[in-house]
């Protein structure tokens, strides 16, 4: 069975990433692995939430910490965009919470751990000039994986 590695966070671009991704596993029966991932500004900002929301409802959550957070969202996500292909595809999510520099080593070493054979990310286009400046995480990825890349493009 094939595992392919599946990058999102919430836009309607990762929505479609996914879908493809869904039709790849469904065509070729194999096991998605949803890598969803937030930086440690966005985890603290969400801890910040929740306690507040706790605070002013009188209410306890039952999962408070980031990285659950991050795995409800990716299930939640996952069910919802991959339920109209086939509810019955294999998905694994693996939350990290990381810096954005440093999300094409995380991409990576995911890959290899968890021996997958093909990624689906999201990609911007930018100039050769911003790809220098700024890096480009889908063109890092393509260097580096061992293994077919799909990219959609923003």
């Amino acid at each position: 069975m094939q595992r392919a590695l599946v990058v999102i966070d919430d836009t309607e671009a990762h929505r479609r990433l996914l879908a493809e991704a869904g039709e790849f596993a469904r065509n070729g029966n194999a096991e998605l692995v949803v890598l969803a991932w937030t930086t440690p500004e966005a985890a603290e900002e969400g801890n910040d939430a929740i306690e507040w929301v706790e605070r002013m409802e009188g209410t306890k959550f039952e999962e408070t910490d980031a990285t659950a957070m991050t795995r409800r969202f990716a299930e939640e996500f996952s069910k919802d965009v991959l339920s109209g292909i086939d509810p019955d595809i294999d998905v694994r999510v693996e939350p990290i919470i990381t810096e954005e520099g440093d999300l094409h080593d995380e991409i990576l070493s995911t890959a290899e751990r968890l021996a997958c054979d093909h990624a689906f990310l999201v990609g911007q286009k930018r100039s050769p000039t911003g790809k220098a400046i700024f890096g480009d995480l889908a063109q890092r990825v393509l260097l580096n994986f061992d293994g077919p890349v799909t990219v959609l493009m923003e």
